[in-house]
């Protein structure tokens, strides 16, 4: 659900594995999270496009724009392994074609961050011009940026862009357009979910150990033909010569 650049030395691998699996197979995915190195990233998309060849859709994040990736290192990897911003460019250019939402079985509203108040239907989010660099406000914003909240209502974000938002909001959400759960990423998570909003929201967060340093478990979500689900938790694979982190955690995930 977004966020597959600034996770590690390997951004460039991870999401050039998502384009040449989309690009062979003519899929669509559904793809809560990825990171890893190239080998292992690949082989793992391959599995994924081969056993659910229909089913592979790749959201976009707040990561995922041009702004972002300069300050979060996935900027200063293309330098350092290309030389000059040329590829960096191309993917900023090919996040802009990035879906910002998807829909499974009707009922479960995938985005990375969440909702907004300057659109309540899923019609509305369907009408975005989405082909553009993230805005610093507005609604395609507000997707990428918000967070649920323990306090009712629409509430400033502490992140400086997009807001928090209340159980109240997230029920009129959903009934408005029939709705059983919002699942979003965009915060780190210790065990890699976290049910809020009396289960009408739930976090997933799909990189272990972020940034090599923070611990947490992964998990992946799971919907089964019943339309039931389950939670995959993961932890980090063993890594061998891993690369000195030089830049500190990004504040707004823990």
């Amino acid at each position: 659900m977004g966020d597959y650049v600034d996770r590690g030395y390997y951004s460039v691998e991870t999401v050039t594995g998502l384009q040449e699996i989309k690009s062979l197979n003519k899929g669509d995915f559904e793809l809560f999270g990825v990171g890893g190195e190239s080998i292992q990233a690949k082989t793992l998309l391959v599995a994924l496009k081969v056993r659910y060849p229909q089913r592979i859709t790749i959201l976009r994040g707040n990561h995922e724009s041009r702004q972002i990736t300069q300050v979060y290192g996935f900027y200063d990897e293309c330098l350092r392994k290309y030389g000059n911003a040329n590829v960096w460019k191309t993917f900023t250019d090919l996040f802009d074609y990035f879906p910002l939402t998807a829909l499974v079985e009707s009922e479960i509203f995938c985005l990375h961050g969440g909702l907004s108040p300057h659109v309540d239907t899923l019609d509305g989010i369907r009408n975005f011009d989405r082909v553009q660099e993230v805005p610093h406000e507005g609604a395609m914003c507000d997707l990428l940026w918000s967070d649920p909240d323990d306090r009712c209502g629409w509430g400033i974000s502490p992140r400086g862009a997009g807001y928090t938002f209340g159980q109240d909001i997230s029920e009129q959400f959903n009934h408005t357009n029939n709705l059983k759960l919002i699942a979003r990423a965009h915060q780190l998570v210790m065990e890699g979910y976290n049910w809020g909003h009396e289960q009408k929201v739930v976090t997933i967060f799909s990189a272990p150990n972020y940034c090599y340093r923070c611990g947490n478990m992964a998990s992946i979500l799971e919907v089964d033909d019943c339309k039931g689900h389950t939670f995959i938790q993961f932890e980090p694979a063993p890594r061998r010569g891993e690369p000195d982190v030089t830049r500190r955690t990004p504040d707004y995930f823990l």
